[in-house]
């Protein structure tokens, strides 16, 4: 997941030696393919780098002027410079609009919210995290303070249908064991990933602890890795295919 600031803007940044950068994994690009119900006109508010524009023919980028907008591949178009509380466009302007990974970047995600339901005719699809599961990952044994950044960031999802019209079908999405995604559930079945700095700056959850806790994390997932201890407790996730995780996908229609 990229680093971004508040109200739909982003700050990319990469990954180690998994990927240079996150990419947006086509099994999830798939589910949000899916909730856009075939519309020909989309706006993406926060797009950057880390985009899902090939899930709709038609697509508007909203990412803002700074480094998102820099680090967009030129193959895409350029973004508004916008942000999610005050988008430039007319009522019912799109068949459908979406948000990925985004929400909790904003500095008032209500205001965010209501803005893409009045601009968008059809489905608001917000991809993001659903606090309320965040710490059962297994990160949380050894970065407690990561994940309880993590939860703390996120709007609970009811708050995300109540801002939507309360009109929102909430669906869980399996993420695959080798996702191109950067958050950290990304990594379920390969713990050794998050070992590399680069492949934890692309959660920008890591930026909002200190360096004892990173060194905490380190020394002692890298003792449980060599001793067996992580694959006692959590080797299962090895060979899953899949983890339901955090990861939701909420669908409001007028």
């Amino acid at each position: 997941m990229d680093a971004r600031t508040q109200d739909g803007t982003a700050a990319d940044v990469g990954l180690g030696a998994f990927a240079r950068r996150p990419r947006p994994d086509p099994r999830i690009a798939r589910f949000v393919a899916e909730a856009l119900d075939g519309a020909r006109t989309v706006l993406d508010v926060g797009a950057g780098a880390h985009s899902h524009e090939g899930a709709a023919g038609s697509m508007r980028a909203v990412a803002g002027a700074g480094p998102a907008c820099a680090r967009r591949p030129a193959l895409l178009a350029r973004a508004v410079d916008a942000v999610a509380g005050d988008l430039p466009y007319a009522d019912g302007e799109f068949d459908a609009s979406m948000t990925l990974f985004d929400v909790h970047q904003w500095s008032d995600v209500a205001a965010g919210l209501r803005e893409m339901r009045r601009v968008t005719r059809g489905p608001v699809v917000v991809l993001a995290r659903a606090p309320e599961v965040v710490r059962d990952f297994w990160l949380d044994a050894y970065a407690p303070e990561v994940l309880e950044t993590e939860a703390r960031r996120h709007p609970p999802v009811r708050d995300l249908t109540a801002a939507l019209g309360g009109t929102g079908r909430i669906r869980a999405v399996p993420i695959p064991l080798d996702c191109t995604d950067g958050f950290d559930e990304a990594y379920y079945g390969r713990p050794e990933m998050l070992l590399d700095p680069a492949a934890r700056q692309a959660c920008s959850a890591w930026s909002f602890v200190g360096d004892e806790v990173r060194e905490h994390f380190d020394r002692t997932l890298r003792h449980d890795l060599a001793s067996g201890a992580w694959d006692r407790r959590f080797g299962r996730l090895r060979t899953e295919p899949v983890y339901e995780g955090s990861l939701v996908l909420v669908r409001a229609t007028p």
